[in-house]
């Protein structure tokens, strides 16, 4: 049999409907050269000034550090150099005794007289040449250093630092030191010393009067630095 379904001839093709509307594909424009040049300079001048920001910010931090550090230097020096003014101004003594003019070998106590031309004092008085007078009340080292070139036959040698409160007030005993020397010792060339030395922290009021006293003045050393009072406010 014959196969009469099969046949070489393609179909004819199917008419296209009338009413339905086929889309048409229409390029898109690409964009222009010269869109594209304002967008480069726009990110140019973005990235520029993010760089001046950050240059900025950096010198302004930078100065502010220095400012900083200059300051707290400064503040430094202030207050070492108020410090060192503070302690140039503070109260101290140190004072020379004078040599007696007219020396005898009779027993002589009393009070030792100040050589105040070749003394140091500051902010603190002297009142008849033998007490010191307290300017500023507060806190004082006192010290003393008798040095004696002769010794007593009967007594101990013995410096002694006495207090007034006032130029009529009582005296009072505040520090004592003693040394020992055989009254036969020593020589003219070899002489035998003995020197009584003393420190004490005492709190002392405005108007107060210190000075030493030796039961003999003959007895005393007066070389230069062999014996000296002085005091100096804590």
């Amino acid at each position: 049999m014959i196969n009469t379904y099969q046949t070489s001839l393609a179909p004819p093709p199917v008419p296209p409907r009338l009413n339905r509307s086929h889309p048409v594909l229409i390029p898109g424009q690409l964009p222009s050269q010269g869109h594209s040049k304002s967008v480069i300079w726009f990110l140019v001048g973005v990235a520029l000034l993010h760089l001046f920001l950050s240059v900025g910010a950096f010198i302004f931090l930078y100065q502010r550090g220095t400012l900083e550090n200059s300051s707290a230097a400064e503040g430094k020096v202030a207050a070492h150099s108020s410090g060192k003014q503070e302690t140039s101004y503070r109260a101290l003594a140190r004072m020379v005794v004078a040599r007696p003019r007219q020396p005898t070998q009779k027993s002589t106590s009393g009070y030792f007289q100040w050589d105040v031309g070749h003394s140091i004092h500051r902010n603190v008085n002297y009142y008849q040449k033998s007490w010191l007078t307290i300017l500023e009340s507060g806190d004082y080292y006192v010290y003393s250093r008798v040095t004696f070139s002769r010794g007593d036959s009967v007594r101990p040698l013995a410096a002694i630092v006495k207090l007034k409160k006032n130029e009529s007030g009582e005296e009072k005993t505040v520090m004592q030191a003693f040394c020992h020397l055989d009254s036969h010792s020593g020589s003219a060339s070899i002489p035998h010393l003995c020197t009584a030395m003393q420190g004490d922290v005492m709190t002392l009021e405005k108007g107060n009067l210190l000075s030493v006293w030796v039961q003999d003045l003959s007895l005393v050393n007066y070389d230069e630095g062999a014996t000296t009072f002085g005091m100096y406010k804590l």
